[in-house]
């Protein structure tokens, strides 16, 4: 892209928060559940997307707002899907308890496997390439090796739906939120693995008695937040005994139910997330004041993402199945 090229050179400037609509990109028929950048640089214009419609498609999205590529591998909706980090390949899991690994050019499947349940997250390991975790609605997490398209190793946790997994930096360890909030208790809501070892490290990390649809990690200091159904974002140091920030909460939007999204930009200025009321909302992440909100859809706001490279484009998607980019 002749956009992101100038940019290649430099260091990332400062986030700004974007103000007007770019592109509106609605081919899904149904809500699109995770959107991501392509991660490889030079071909970060790419944004995939994963939906209810049982594709999931990849998008010129900086250049010019056009679908490049639908890949129809799923027969019930797509949950999750994530870009391999040569960004030549797309991992993707769904309602059919199927995961696909697909490559983006040929859209041959490398590496297909049924699983036992229905998969609702899943994550490359950050330094092992051929490596990924998944979980769904299953009291196991697993990990998988692409190249001898087996199980690795099996976390087993008393839940019984994996909401997200986020594995902290180098990967020796990783996080799962659990829908294990039960009346009297809520533990288990946020529980940290050892990935080697599949040993569980704590359960004892968040104390409030909501689940947590979605994790994400700084880019630059050694913390993670929650995103929760108690309509806020709650802090946590990704250290061990990961404890949480009681002075911090970013709070203001809506969750209701809905598995909205979260992610700091990538300078680690700013912390966005969606709304189920359709809105975008920017937090300072030092202060945790609210800098602006963005009308950005009409139905429930599931994501919103920074460009790893442009400093100001941000792509949005919902519930009606319309992927927005803004600048």
């Amino acid at each position: 892209s002749e956009l992101i090229k100038p940019y290649l050179g430099s260091k990332y400037k400062v986030t700004e928060v974007p103000k007007s609509l770019i592109f509106y990109m609605s081919k899904h028929s149904g809500p699109v559940n995770a959107i991501q950048w392509c991660p490889v640089r030079e071909q970060s214009h790419m944004l995939l997307s994963a939906s209810m419609d049982k594709t999931v498609k990849v998008w010129d999205a900086v250049d010019t707002g056009c679908c490049l590529k639908t890949f129809s591998c799923h027969s019930c909706a797509v949950r999750a899907a994530q870009w391999s980090s040569c960004g030549r390949r797309i991992l993707s899991g769904g309602f059919d308890s199927t995961l696909h690994l697909t490559d983006v050019e040929t859209g041959k499947q490398i590496f297909s496997s049924k699983t036992e349940f229905r998969i609702s997250a899943l994550k490359f390991h950050p330094t092992e390439s051929n490596v990924f975790i998944c979980g769904g609605f299953s009291p196991e997490v697993k990990a998988w090796d692409i190249r001898t398209s087996k199980v690795l190793r099996v976390y087993k946790a008393a839940v019984q739906q994996t909401l997200d997994i986020l594995f902290l930096p180098e990967g020796r360890e990783f996080l799962t939120s659990t829908d294990a909030v039960s009346r009297d208790s809520a533990d288990r809501t946020i529980v940290a693995w050892d990935f080697q070892s599949a040993a569980k490290i704590s359960n004892q990390i968040f104390h409030e008695c909501y689940t947590c649809p979605s994790l994400t990690l700084h880019p630059k200091e050694s913390v993670f937040v929650a995103q929760t159904n108690g309509n806020y974002m709650a802090l946590f140091s990704a250290q061990r005994p990961y404890r949480i920030n009681k002075k911090k909460r970013y709070e203001g939007h809506k969750v209701e139910g809905f598995a909205v999204g979260c992610e700091f930009s990538p300078d680690g200025t700013l912390l966005v997330t969606g709304s189920s009321d359709g809105k975008v909302f920017f937090y300072n992440y030092h202060t945790s004041r609210i800098i602006r909100t963005l009308s950005a859809h009409e139905e429930a706001c599931v994501s919103a993402i920074f460009h790893p490279v442009l400093p100001s484009l941000l792509a949005t998607c919902d519930w009606a199945g319309e992927i927005k980019i803004w600048q």
